[in-house]
């Protein structure tokens, strides 16, 4: 499969997932997390698919489109290993669903931040929130549930808090 491809079904998996995750937290309580904002698409697809939601957006430094930046008060800028903690204190275990796109294409360097920060965002979920990631966030307490169709095992990953 070309790298274009894969793009291409990266983000229809990113898509399918938010909007599945949509119908599993209605009527629930809670904010949303974002981990990497990025060019901001995923981002600006979460503020309009949750609207009365408060969304707020870690990453190390802002590379998005102006038009999809959150305000400062929605944004924790730095290493998430030290943001993470820093929105707990602030937020506290509020999370009803996080979505984590964290990959680099470096697959030992992923698992590793993988590693470092499924600890830390687990207290920021509340019991029965949904967390959505590009890479596998195992941990203990977590249950992994299938992607919705068409969505292929492995190309994203659910979790149920």
């Amino acid at each position: 499969m070309s790298r274009l491809e894969s793009a291409i079904r990266r983000l229809e998996a990113q898509r399918d997932c938010i909007n599945w995750a949509a119908g599993r937290v209605a009527g629930k309580t809670g904010h949303i997390l974002e981990l990497g904002l990025g060019n901001g698409r995923t981002w600006d697809h979460l503020r309009e698919t949750f609207p009365d939601r408060e969304i707020y957006v870690f990453d190390r430094q802002v590379a998005a489109h102006p038009d999809c930046v959150p305000d400062d008060n929605h944004m924790f800028l730095g290493d998430i290993t030290e943001t993470l903690p820093r929105a707990l204190a602030r937020l506290g275990r509020n999370a009803i669903l996080a979505h984590s796109d964290i990959g680099t294409g470096d697959s030992a360097r992923n698992q590793k931040l993988a590693a470092m920060i499924t600890p830390l965002l687990a207290p920021l979920m509340l019991p029965g929130g949904v967390v959505l990631s590009d890479q596998p966030l195992p941990l203990a307490e977590w249950t992994e549930l299938s992607p919705p169709p068409p969505i292929q095992p492995g190309r994203y990953h659910i979790y149920s808090a």
